[in-house]
């Protein structure tokens, strides 16, 4: 019928996909050395409820555990710490993830060494062992931060849903160019600062928040379609502006978990943005994209007089939306202090 009505079930399609979306976060393995040959692990494999992944580490052999491991669940993850003694070092042998080639989800693998340096690599189901390099080059990091911010921003489904939103409320190109900029300059800002120790916010109450700032939006796109000109239909770029320096501390949440290296923070906070950006231009264009085809098969085969001015559409992407968003504002809210 509309664009609009195509977001409706665009965003089905979004949140139906939220059951499998906690194994496409990405496991992490930080190896950190605390004495020459002797490191302390950090083990965190997506998990739900009481269950998780099945994806354990696989260290070279001559490697030897020092204290038991000990493995707690913490949010949506499965948290192991222990610590090791490789004899012959790390530099040259192979890591490997057991169960990763099954799955569907990379590893970010960390390993900081006594003068700072870190190297950071990403195993993928087709590449799930590397070889520990004698030294990391920024490329390394470029390439491992790079997919780790694509990775967080597709299976971000709130943040999608906020741009989803946008797409909603926003009409004509040049708007919609504008508004998505605003917002991505916003959360650039904040996740720098986050990241880089300036500024410091629970994550809670921030993911509360972002919960709200969707349910504002779909709120606005209701007032719109009623002819109600709030500031957010006047000036949409300021209101993603605001709301995009909230959605940056959300993306800091995620970075913290994996840490930047020491030896290379500018290249890893750079191209974690990046990977944001990129992950959210290719959301925007599958979104378009489907708006346009949805509207083309409607106007072809169901009723080829429909135009572009149907307000129901709208109502029903604004109120599917507002409610999943209401939906995770509660549920947020309500997990304060558990």
């Amino acid at each position: 019928m509309t664009r609009l009505l195509a977001a409706a079930w665009l965003l089905l399609t979004i949140v139906a996909g939220q059951a499998w979306a906690h194994d496409l976060r990405p496991a992490y393995l930080a190896i950190t050395e605390s004495a020459p040959d002797s490191y302390s692990v950090l083990w965190k494999a997506p998990a739900m409820g009481g269950l998780r992944l099945a994806l354990d580490p696989r260290l070279p052999e001559d490697v030897a555990e020092t204290t038991p491991r000990e493995g707690v669940f913490l949010n949506d993850a499965y948290v192991e710490r222990w610590t090791i003694h490789a004899p012959a070092g790390l530099a040259g042998q192979t890591i490997a993830i057991n169960g990763l080639r099954e799955s569907r989800t990379d590893v970010l693998v960390r390993i900081e060494r006594l003068s700072g340096e870190t190297s950071t690599t990403r195993l993928t189901p087709a590449s799930p062992a590397f070889e520990v390099p004698a030294s990391a080059g920024p490329a390394l990091v470029a390439a491992a931060y790079l997919w780790l911010g694509v990775e967080h921003i597709l299976s971000g489904i709130d943040h999608l849903l906020f741009v989803l939103a946008l797409l909603i409320l926003v009409r004509g190109w040049k708007r919609i160019a504008l508004t998505v900029t605003a917002f991505t300059v916003a959360h650039s800002i904040t996740l720098a600062a986050a990241a880089l120790g300036f500024v410091h916010v629970p994550g809670p109450p921030v993911e509360a928040a972002i919960a709200l700032s969707i349910a504002l939006v779909a709120v606005e796109i209701v007032n719109s379609t009623r002819g109600r000109q709030s500031l957010t239909a006047r000036l949409p770029w300021l209101v993603a502006f605001a709301f995009g320096l909230l959605h940056g501390f959300g993306f800091a949440g995620a970075l913290s978990e994996v840490g930047l290296p020491g030896h290379s923070i500018p290249v890893a906070l750079l191209f974690f943005n990046l990977g944001v950006e990129l992950g959210q231009l290719l959301f925007i264009t599958v979104a378009m994209g489907s708006f346009a085809a949805f509207s083309r098969l409607w106007l072809a085969f169901v009723n080829p007089k429909a135009t572009w001015s149907g307000a129901w559409p709208r109502l029903v992407g604004a109120y599917c939306i507002g409610g999943v968003a209401s939906f995770w504002l509660v549920e947020r809210v309500s997990g304060f202090g558990v």
